[in-house]
């Protein structure tokens, strides 16, 4: 992978700030002294400032020193740190990329009173393991900061650019979703245990089961009901236990519960 030259800030540096800058480094996307970042307690930060990462507190500074901003706050802290860094954003030398849910570019832009471009991303936990699922959008950006928005959240995982207005839709499906397949494992898992096996035995049958099902997808691009009719035959014990599922709701509940995500995820953030 081509290096990339400037300098990143990432403000706000939990789980997903940290996986991302992991990756970024990882990958050679850049060095660990290219990327500062903040957290209010950055004696927290120690081991990443030990492994070369510029670390501090000082938002502002951290803005001034950079050419791409990473906002990787949560919805609520976001108006405080967008007053914080205001003074130090500059149109023609930033490009910022917000993961704060349900924040528009518009939002953003409107706080900082300015014509900076921004990207959202939306990442997913498995950020951390460099298997994201991660969907970004714009009002305003240019082509060229979109492919870099791209090539850097593709060192964690798989990327894809929606339309601005699927965001929050994107937040139920893959990082609300997380969640829904992890909950559909450990069910699935609960299910052995009825059955006869110890619980951690059922757990790693699962998990691989529902990775190797995930995995089947993906390599052979195929659609999920093309699969599922290679495991059930005439009669079968398959059918009969997805049958069984189906009239106690399984997939109606998945998408109920995918809708009301969304629905939720467009009302974290306040405007004022």
């Amino acid at each position: 992978m081509e290096q990339y030259k400037g300098r990143i800030a990432i403000l706000g540096s939990g789980n997903i700030g940290l996986s991302l800058a992991k990756g970024l480094v990882k990958s050679g996307y850049v060095q660990a002294g290219q990327i500062c970042l903040t957290r209010r307690n950055a004696s927290k930060l120690k081991t990443f400032e030990q492994q070369g990462f510029v670390v501090g507190s000082d938002n502002a500074a951290a803005v001034a020193a950079a050419d791409i901003v990473v906002l990787a706050v949560l919805p609520q802290q976001l108006n405080l740190l967008l007053n914080e860094i205001n003074p130090s954003v500059d149109a023609k030398k930033h490009l910022i990329i917000s993961v704060a849910s349900g924040v528009s570019c518009k939002d953003i832009r409107s706080k900082l009173n300015t014509e900076v471009q921004v990207v959202r991303a939306m990442p997913n936990t498995a950020i951390a393991i460099g298997q994201s699922m991660t969907c970004m959008a714009t009002d305003n950006a240019a082509t060229v900061h979109l492919e870099e928005v791209t090539r850097m959240f593709e060192t964690v995982g798989s990327v894809v650019k929606i339309n601005e207005d699927l965001m929050t839709s994107a937040t139920a499906l893959c990082a609300c979703g997380i969640a829904f397949f992890l909950r559909a494992i450990r069910a699935a898992s609960q299910g052995g245990v009825e059955i006869g096996f110890h619980a951690d035995e059922a757990l790693k049958m699962a998990v691989q089961t529902a990775k190797g099902a995930a995995d089947l997808l993906l390599q052979m691009q195929s659609h999920p009901e093309q699969e599922i009719d290679k495991v059930t035959s005439p009669k079968g014990c398959t059918i009969a236990g997805l049958n069984e599922m189906e009239h106690n709701g399984f997939s109606s509940s998945l998408i109920k519960g995918i809708k009301l995500s969304a629905v939720k995820a467009g009302d974290l953030y306040t405007k004022e």
